[in-house]
């Protein structure tokens, strides 16, 4: 893949975040740049095919991008995430292990720590 400038600024864009983004959360950091929303998302699909973001859903039907450095614990598998179910503000939570056992009906990816671990709930700036 070519480094163009505005694959640089999306990539340099999605590792400095502290949380995952939304293209539109990019679209509006990149403002200015002179890329349009469009190019802002052909070039998040180009470094996502390339394996160097990761994106996902949430729940909330918005994809979200995020350095698949971060992403992937040492087993390979994301990090949970918190959803605000007021705001919809999606936050990094520190990395957890949960093992669940092998039952009936439990598909056996699940037995192996293949999920992926997300809370709902209302953040603290909703509460207050």
């Amino acid at each position: 893949m070519r480094a163009t400038p505005a694959r640089i600024a999306v990539l340099d864009a999605v590792r400095q975040a502290s949380a995952p983004l939304t293209h539109g959360e990019l679209t509006r950091q990149l403002d200015g740049n002179g890329w349009d929303a469009a190019t802002i998302y052909r070039n998040l699909v180009a470094i996502t095919d390339a394996n160097l973001i990761v994106r996902t859903d949430h729940g909330d039907r918005r994809w979200r991008f995020e350095d698949r450095a971060r992403s992937a614990s040492k087993t390979e598998h994301q990090h949970p995430h918190f959803l605000c179910t007021d705001c919809g503000s999606v936050s990094c939570l520190p990395e957890v292990e949960v093992r669940l056992p092998r039952a009936q009906g439990l598909p056996r990816s699940a037995a192996e720590g293949a999920f992926d671990v997300q809370l709902r709930g209302v953040c603290d700036s909703c509460s207050d």
